[in-house]
This record gives structure tokens, sequence and C-alpha cells, in this order.
């Protein structure tokens, strides 16, 4: 069988540029680093490697968005660890201001102290995040969220929480509003007594302590009321449940409802004491400041026992007021401890997955260097060689041997 020199030189072309292009080929692939250079190459590796990709872009946003989220939870819980600070200050002031030596000056000192220490603690109430936003301001947060009116510090922004996509299937609140904070109480918080603002007598009310939780007017709100040297406990329901009554022993217990308090002192006829459930109390930690304030700057000398069991029994609302403000606060910086652990162990599983899809995208996508170039060679020489075959079988002529 011949074969014609014109199909000769056509094959042999071919094959010349079938191996340039191979040789081509493996250079792109070494200059990109990669196996394939088109999905057309290897499609199931390509859209692998195309959703790891993804995967990968999602798994950084993730934790961008943690790393933002954790700045927040930062921020926010330096400062309520001011405020706990404040707080447990006022505690001590508090406990100053009941010492019977103290002169009307002193309690004035006090109160200018505690006046001083309010201040701060709104001014920490209204902190923000450096950028202008403030971080009790729930979704108002361009706004200031406690402003001093007449009716004292008012709450101007709202309940609502800032959420952050963390992760694939977790949202997190990276802020919490001001009124839960400051103005709120936890669900076990205790009754809070407060003497009723017409009394004229000289009655000091002591503790609150639970005796039955399972009473049947537990957890209502009570008014101990006096009279002729009794004293009734109604519930303040609509009408009023009559919970005990009888005459009045100073120092000794009062029970109702699954409670008991201890009175002392002469209450007037008419008197009034009221114990609240925590909630119902007044759980604005500002207003008891301020009422206590208000109660300190008012002489005592020369006003009889009344004046002095008025301030005793203002001192003790806010002790108890104080204690609850303060461990709601408490709360919410544990809540805050929760959600920075749970950041801190979605970082580390996200830096593990993120390891194993970039093993795993390495192996698709990677190209190893020693092999290819060891068939960048290879493919270099064998085209060397093609190439000086067809050169002398080219210069071949059969003049040459005549």
């Amino acid at each position: 069988m011949r074969i014609s020199t014109q199909s000769f030189y056509a094959q042999s072309m071919s094959s010349l540029g079938s191996q340039q292009q191979q040789l081509f080929r493996i250079q792109q692939q070494l200059a990109a680093g990669t196996k394939f250079l088109t999905a057309a190459d290897d499609p199931v590796a390509a859209a692998r490697a195309l959703g790891l990709s993804q995967s990968m872009a999602e798994s950084t946003q993730y934790a961008t968005s943690r790393s933002r989220a954790m700045l927040s939870l930062s921020q926010e819980e330096t400062a309520l660890k001011s405020a706990t600070s404040i707080m447990q200050n006022m505690k001590t002031l508090a406990v100053q201001a009941g010492n019977g030596t103290l002169s009307d000056a002193d309690r004035a000192s006090l109160a200018t102290t505690l006046q001083g220490n309010l201040d701060q603690l709104v001014n920490v109430a209204n902190a923000d995040d450096g950028n202008g936003q403030f971080l009790f301001a729930g979704f108002k947060s361009g706004s200031q969220p406690f402003v001093a009116g007449a009716g004292g510090i008012q709450y101007m922004g709202d309940q609502g929480q800032r959420l952050m996509q963390i992760d694939v299937s977790r949202q997190m609140s990276t802020t919490d509003d001001g009124r839960s904070v400051f103005q709120s109480v936890q669900g076990g918080a205790g009754y809070v007594s407060s003497a009723g603002a017409g009394n004229t007598g000289s009655g000091v009310f002591g503790s609150v302590g639970v005796t039955d939780a399972g009473a049947a007017n537990y957890g209502k709100d009570f008014v101990i009321s006096f009279s002729g040297g009794n004293y009734t406990v109604a519930t303040q329901d609509t009408p009023p449940v009559v919970a005990a009554s009888g005459a009045y022993v100073p120092g000794a217990a009062i029970s109702f409802g699954g409670l008991q308090i201890t009175m002392s002192g002469a209450p007037a006829d008419g008197d009034t004491f009221q114990v609240a459930t925590a909630r119902n109390a007044g759980t604005d930690v500002f207003a008891a400041i301020g009422e206590l304030v208000t109660a300190l700057r008012q002489p005592l000398a020369g006003s009889g026992e009344a004046a002095k069991a008025d301030l005793l029994n203002a001192l003790s609302t806010f002790n108890v007021k104080i204690t609850n403000a303060h461990d709601n606060v408490l709360t919410v910086m544990s809540s805050i401890g929760s959600r920075m652990n749970e950041l801190d162990a979605l970082n580390t599983s996200g830096a593990s997955r993120d390891l194993i899809d970039k093993g795993y995208l390495s192996e698709l996508v990677d190209l190893d260097p020693a092999s290819a170039i060891s068939e960048f060679l290879q493919r270099q020489t064998s085209l060397q060689a093609t190439q000086q075959t067809f050169a002398r079988l080219h210069s071949i002529a059969l003049f040459n041997y005549l």
C-alpha cells in the first residue's frame, strides 16, 4: 500500500499540531496552577469545586458577621460592667444613709453623690458603639434611648432586637434594649414593700418573707391598712379580698397570702403599706434612685418620728429595688457571656470546616507541580523529536540517490 506525499504531509502536520496543543495546555495548567482550565475539562470536578467555593465564601461572610457580633456584644458587656459597678456603689451609699447619727447635711451630701451616680448610670444607658449607634435603643439605634423629662428619665427607644446571621441556620441578637436592661426585673424577683405617700405615723416595715408559695392569694399585690390599733390586709383586686386582719402588735409578724412581714413603730389610723410583686412595684431603676434622692434631701431635724420612719421605709424600698435591678443587669450580662461563648464555638467549628473544604478543593483543583513539569518535559521532548523526524523526511528526494 502506497502513501501519497500529500497524505504523509497532512498526517505529519496534524500530529505536530496535536502535540503542540497538548504542550500548550500543560503550559497553561502550570501557569494557572489548576488541573482543569474550563468546566469542560472535568465537569464533575468543576461542579464540586464551584459548590465548595460558594460554601467557603458564605463561611467567610458568616465569620465576618460573627466578628461584628462579638464586637457589639463586647461593647455592651463593657457598658453593663460599668452599670453594675455604679449600682453596687449605690447600695453602699444607701447603707450609709441608714446610719442614725448622720445629720441633714450628711444625708444631703449622700443625695448629691447618688444624683451623680444616677447621671453616670444614664450615660451608660445612652452609650453608643463609637459610630453613633446607641447600644440600648433597640431598632431606634440612631436616637438617644433615655431622655430626662418632666416625669423623670423616659425610654424613647423600642424593644426591638437587632439580629445578625452568624451561621447557616443561626441568627443571634447582638444587642439588648434599654427597657429590658434598666426598666425590668427577673421573674424570680421577690416582693417589694413601700409606705403610703400620706402616712402620718411612725410605722416601719421589715423584709418580706415567703412562708407558703402555694397559698391561695400568693402572687397577688396587697395593701396593709391600720385603724384603731388593728390591721387589715387586702388584695389589690377589684373588688379587694381580705387576706388577713387582727390586732397590731409592734414587732410581731403579720402573715397573709403565703407571705410574712414584720412591722414596728406606731402606724397612725389611715396609714397604708403596699406589698407588691416586683413587676408591679415599679421596675424603673432610674425612678427608684430619684425617689431615694428626694427622700434623703428631706430634713429630719425637728420633724418627729414620722419623718424618720418615712426615710427608713424609703431606704428599705430602695434596697430591694436596686438589688432587683442589679440582678437583672447581671442576668443580661450572663446572657451576653453565653452568646459570646457560642460565637467562639462557631468560630472554631467554622475554621475546622473551612480547613476541610480547602483540602477537598485542593484535591479537586490544584495541580501537582512535579507530575505536571514531568509531563511538560516529556511532551516537549516528544514534540522536538517529531519535528526533527519530519524535517529529515521532508528533505529526502529520489534525486539524492541518482
